[in-house]
């Protein structure tokens, strides 16, 4: 059983992440007293309890094998977004006991992917009215939380933001694969374009794509 204690130190700061070709490589500052480090991954805003964490979770990382692999490396492989955690070590009568930093000096976010989610429309024919039906189709590669998404409506020209116009939001989550919405009623004039709820957020996550 690894044993673990808390500490006040920064030995382990300034980790950060990057993407080369296939794979993303953590490079992190290691204290000269540091001899090797416990990293934990998990599924970014999974929660976590330092308390929780079994053996098997933990990977034991040297300095050495730093240093031959420049950093800590692993595949870009699919769609996902993880957190790292990197835990400094001291040892003890020769064996690593791992410590708890405070903050969050020592953990990076690792995306590997976004998800790329492809939207249209399909109008119907009204000849005599000022109004036409309209119904919203979504293809996505994962399933997206309703909360993500909504539509805007603006009459006469096209929305430039999810604030330009009048928004609706999503009233059911986004299955993967094809979405067809419920038809809705608009005026001939109205154009309507689908906008992230908070892109700072999701846009690093989704790549929102009109066909």
């Amino acid at each position: 059983m690894i044993k673990w204690e808390e500490t006040t130190e920064l030995s382990i700061k300034d980790v950060v992440c990057q993407l080369q070709g296939n794979e993303y490589v953590i490079n992190w500052h290691w204290a000269e007293e540091v001899p090797c480090v416990y990293v934990h991954c998990s599924a970014y805003g999974e929660p976590f309890d330092v308390s929780q964490i079994s053996d098997t979770e933990l990977k034991l990382y040297t300095r050495e094998e730093y240093k031959a692999h420049k950093g800590l490396r692993g595949k870009s492989e699919g769609i996902g977004r993880y957190t790292y955690r990197i835990f400094p070590c001291r040892l003890e009568q020769g064996k690593p006991v791992m410590l708890i930093p405070p903050g969050e000096a020592h953990i990076v976010h690792v995306r590997t992917g976004k998800a790329k989610i492809l939207y249209s429309f399909k109008r119907g024919r009204s000849w005599f009215s000022a109004y036409q039906s309209l119904q919203i189709r979504i293809f996505s590669e994962i399933p997206v939380s309703k909360d993500v998404l909504c539509y805007v409506k603006k009459e006469g020209s096209a929305p430039t933001n999810k604030d330009d116009g009048t928004q609706y939001a999503f009233i059911r989550d986004i299955q993967p694969g094809e979405n067809l919405l419920p038809e809705i009623e608009v005026r001939k004039k109205d154009v309507i374009r689908l906008f992230f709820t908070d892109g700072k957020k999701y846009g690093e996550l989704y790549e929102l794509i009109p066909e």
